[in-house]
């Protein structure tokens, strides 16, 4: 059986065909910088119409959609009413859910009727306990409108924490994980025998670490000053603090391979800001899982930057877990779901 995947993130698409019976990839292609200066692709629409994908071989395709939000605990084969639960869930992941959309509706203008699959980012952490992803807001602010931690980038930590048990030569059920995912969009996750018992992103994968174009954690008051003193309207403090903060509004550039061949104060301090964030919380997560078998470094920066890796692991506090570095593989995550979810 053939299954594509198409995977959009913030800034980046990647497509794969496997076929699904020899676990093998027949076609491979990643856009890169989508929407950003100077770019060649505008959209997700144009990154993904760029490329040349034979249709007629496909038999099944799996999309990463970001966020599930409640509805959605697992994959699910897409129909109308889900299209539009994943519409409806933008305003939670404005830089995701309407490129994971885009995909959907051009594969359907092509394949018609074959079956797509939405596998989400926040399924991995369905298993969170109510004190992980619960916020000490009103109780009725839940109950009611679902504000809560969901947590993402669900498929890379899941696929990351099977091979690095297979690498430890460990159950997954006994195993104890805190898996990083550095990219344009970063989190970490702790993973206590197999299941997500906490993680850095939150109601949106605008929470956590400081990311390429996104601020991360900061304090709620700072939101309510830039509207109520500098008239900011709630549009202009989302586009701020979605696309215009994180390493891009400290230095002014979201690239870190740049950013650390540059020999100045901004560009320092962007990654001294990073890297203290991903320290906090390593230790935090130490703290919560008690035993940690391995930390765990994947996603473009996380696999690719010795440096990062260097500075992120500088404290005697961490001298004495194990580290591994795992390519994630986020589209075989997503084929093999897509199988599960067909039965096939």
């Amino acid at each position: 059986m053939r299954v594509a995947v198409i995977n959009s993130g913030s800034s980046s698409l990647k497509y794969k065909l496997f076929d699904m019976d020899t676990r093998s990839v027949l076609a491979s292609e990643f856009r890169e910088h989508i929407g950003e200066g100077g770019a060649k692709y505008a959209t997700h629409k144009e990154a993904l119409e760029s490329i040349n994908i034979d249709f007629s071989t496909i038999d099944a395709v799996g999309h990463r959609v970001v966020h599930g939000g409640e509805v959605f605990s697992d994959s699910v084969i897409i129909d109308t009413t889900v299209e539009q639960e994943i519409e409806r869930l933008i305003s939670l992941a404005p830089l995701h859910n309407p490129a994971n959309l885009e995909g959907i509706r051009i594969v359907r203008e092509k394949l018609g009727s074959t079956s797509q699959v939405a596998v989400f980012d926040t399924a991995f952490h369905a298993t969170l306990p109510s004190a992980a992803y619960m916020y000490a807001l009103p109780y009725e602010v839940y109950e009611k409108h679902k504000v809560r931690r969901y947590g993402f980038h669900g498929t890379s930590h899941s696929y990351v924490m099977k091979e690095a048990c297979k690498v430890l030569s460990k159950e997954i059920k006994d195993t104890n994980l805190i898996t990083l995912h550095l990219g344009n969009g970063a989190s970490v996750c702790a993973i206590e025998g197999g299941v997500s018992v906490d993680t850095s992103m939150g109601f949106t994968p605008l929470e956590g670490l400081v990311m390429g174009s996104r601020s991360g954690d900061l304090d709620p008051a700072i939101l309510l000053y830039l509207q109520r003193e500098l008239q900011l309207s709630v549009d202009a403090v989302d586009t701020m603090l979605n696309k215009e903060s994180g390493l891009l509004g400290i230095c002014g550039e979201n690239d870190v391979r740049r950013i650390i061949q540059r020999d100045d104060r901004k560009a320092h301090l962007a990654i001294d800001m990073m890297i203290r964030r991903i320290q906090k919380y390593i230790g935090s997560y130490m703290a919560i899982l008690g035993r940690v078998d391995a930390v765990v470094f994947t996603g473009g920066i996380g696999e690719n930057s010795e440096y990062i890796r260097r500075r992120v692991l500088d404290s005697a506090l961490f001298a004495s877990l194990k580290v591994l570095v795992i390519k994630t593989d986020e589209e075989l995550e997503i084929a093999q779901q897509v199988i599960q979810r067909l039965k096939v």
